[in-house]
């Protein structure tokens, strides 16, 4: 940012960024309550609405790249409110759409490109931008936890409002919910993006890229948000028909949501504060770590409400708690003025394994009549990213003064 333009404050960063992230990712957890009455009513396979919900996350993570750069170079406010107008389009055609084709593209087009401008990389470039390094972890974990928080409050909220409206309804007034991101997006508009021009840089886009794509810590980075990816948009799409499947209620889903988005609350705030005072490529390697023994004890033991719940009580700690540190550690090596953008090509990487992680349990069930295989994976997924992220160097990179 310009020397001469003063950094919103950190209050109203995070309530507005948070209050955001809530909304939008409060909303996309819990699209999986919607598998079972959508594919009922419609008379389609569960493939098929998985399939849109991959395209939606690839979707996602290919406009995060282009949102990132459109953050970086013209402010969040703008690209925000672009993001809540899709995406209150996106969930009417989600409602109103009768064919494979047409649902495909307004869930997983339309919404993934909403939840591009509207979640943590724009947030994030906000965040970095605008809160000192030695907070700026911990203010990372804040946002995180909000949209963990969203995932506890809205998921509940949407098995209300699909019980007692009907599925259809219910999206109309999600729809009209996310249009409550547009005042907030106000809150974000940062004085040195008020003309047409963005702040000064020392490096290109191409320099940056470059850059970044040439050092190995960023690519074993890349490596370990693809399998953060995989594990929590199988099991946040898959877990309610796979209890369903073995004969819990549905309400035993709903609470297993929203209890990992109340204990992820916790988990996102730890892991900033924790990025604050030790190697965030530790904190990586323990959650990735510990997520592969938590799947595997709950296929162990046997099933009941108290195990799905305690089961998600411990998932919920592990949720999303990546994102503070893998963020953090990306603006320590490249520092912020493509943070934004850094972090969309990251996500990205998240996004490919949200789309085989989603898929995948769609096609494997269909094929099989099980998800075993899928949670198989996501075991050895775990243990690979636990790995990858020990050798990850966190100190800031150094620069030429041709490169710079």
């Amino acid at each position: 940012m310009s020397s001469t333009s003063q950094p919103l404050s950190i209050t109203q960063v995070l309530v507005c960024g948070a209050t955001i992230v809530t909304l939008s990712m409060g909303i996309r957890h819990g699209f999986g309550l919607w598998l079972q009455p959508i594919t009922q009513a419609q008379g389609w396979t569960r493939e098929t609405f998985a399939f849109a919900i991959a395209i939606q996350n690839l979707v996602w993570g290919v406009s995060g790249i282009f949102a990132g750069m459109a953050a970086d170079r013209f402010g969040a406010f703008r690209v925000i409110i672009i993001g809540a107008l899709l995406y209150a389009l996106g969930l009417c055609g989600m409602a109103l759409t009768t064919t494979p084709l047409t649902f495909t593209l307004a869930t997983g087009a339309l919404i993934g490109m909403a939840q591009a401008g509207t979640t943590y990389a724009v947030i994030y470039g906000v965040i970095g931008r605008n809160v000192p390094a030695e907070k700026r972890s911990w203010a990372m974990g804040v946002a995180a936890a909000a949209g963990s928080f969203g995932q506890f409050l809205m998921v509940p909220t949407e098995g209300f409002l699909i019980s007692h409206l009907g599925w259809q309804e219910a999206l109309l007034a999600l729809a009209a919910a996310t249009l409550l991101m547009i005042p907030l997006a106000r809150g974000l508009r940062e004085p040195a993006f008020g003309g047409a021009a963005a702040p000064a840089r020392q490096q290109s886009i191409g320099q940056a890229l470059r850059e970044a794509f040439k050092y190995p810590s960023f690519q074993l980075l890349m490596a370990g948000y693809f399998v953060c990816g995989f594990q929590v948009v199988f099991i946040g799409v898959h877990m309610p028909s796979y209890l369903k499947d073995q004969g819990l209620s549905p309400q035993v889903a709903s609470y297993a949501l929203a209890l990992i988005g109340l204990f992820n609350v916790f988990g996102t705030y730890a892991a900033g504060v924790l990025g604050q005072k030790m190697p965030k490529k530790y904190i990586l390697a323990f959650i990735y770590f510990a997520r592969a023994i938590a799947i595997s004890v709950f296929l162990l033991v046997p099933l009941s409400p108290m195990s799905v719940y305690v089961f998600s009580a411990v998932m919920g700690v592990l949720w999303l708690s990546t994102i503070p540190p893998t963020n953090a550690t990306i603006a320590q090596i490249f520092g912020v003025a493509h943070l934004s953008m850094l972090g969309g090509f990251v996500f990205f990487s998240h996004q490919i394994g949200s789309f085989l992680g989603v898929w995948l349990g769609g096609y494997l069930y269909d094929k099989t009549g099980s998800y075993d295989i899928v949670w198989y994976i996501a075991i050895g997924l775990g243990v690979f990213a636990a790995l990858v992220n020990l050798p990850v160097r966190e100190a800031p990179i150094g620069r030429t003064p041709q490169t710079a």
